[in-house]
């Protein structure tokens, strides 16, 4: 069974976009599994894609602690696109990533914007399975959830650094795991409804 996973974030300087681009790269470890990513500019053009996917995985960065401007038009242009059409995203996979300058950075306060958004949808909501990381004398920069966050996938980006360094390889690994673990789910989900 092939199975669609859509990723649609909102970037604005580029952290997050490299972010959602190791989602996808997570997504297509899994075998028979399809990554469609879109910007939330695009997502309005694509609905019935959408709509045709198992699972969406949405990613913001973390601005003023929430989710970017851009990000929120998103979300309220589902309220009449996706909702008015009977609760269409019912059922569907959903998980989220986001990214800071800072380490903290409020980015929980994302995350959690983004797990109601889907509750509102009527989706599964699909966390990190993680323990955190770098948070003993024997961990470090490099482990897996360095930032400690189990909602979804946490990264950071130093304010002075473009996308080309920033994020850094643990945080893009641990997006990669998100995505990989997201696209597990949505099969086992999937093979589930069809017995």
């Amino acid at each position: 069974m092939r199975i669609r996973i859509a990723i649609v974030y909102h970037s604005g300087y580029g952290h997050t976009a490299r972010q959602a681009d190791a989602v996808r790269a997570g997504v297509e470890q899994v075998g028979n599994t399809e990554a469609l990513l879109m910007t939330v500019e695009e997502a309005p053009r694509r609905w019935d894609d959408l709509a045709q996917a198992q699972a969406i995985i949405f990613g913001a960065p973390t601005y003023v602690a929430g989710a970017s401007a851009a990000f929120k038009a998103f979300q309220e242009a589902t309220s009449n696109a996706v909702m008015s059409r009977g609760f269409a995203w019912k059922d569907k996979i959903a998980a989220g990533f986001t990214n800071s300058g800072s380490r903290a950075g409020d980015k929980l306060a994302t995350l959690i914007q983004l797990a109601l958004f889907a509750a509102q949808h009527g989706m599964h909501w699909i966390n990190l399975a993680l323990p955190p990381g770098n948070c003993s004398t024997t961990g470090s920069e490099t482990d897996l959830n360095r930032l400690g966050f189990f909602l979804g996938a946490g990264a950071q980006s130093n304010t002075d650094e473009g996308p080309d360094v920033a994020p850094p390889e643990a945080d893009l690994a641990t997006a990669r795991h998100l995505g990989q673990r997201v696209a597990e789910a949505t099969h086992q989900f999937a093979r589930g409804r069809v017995a």
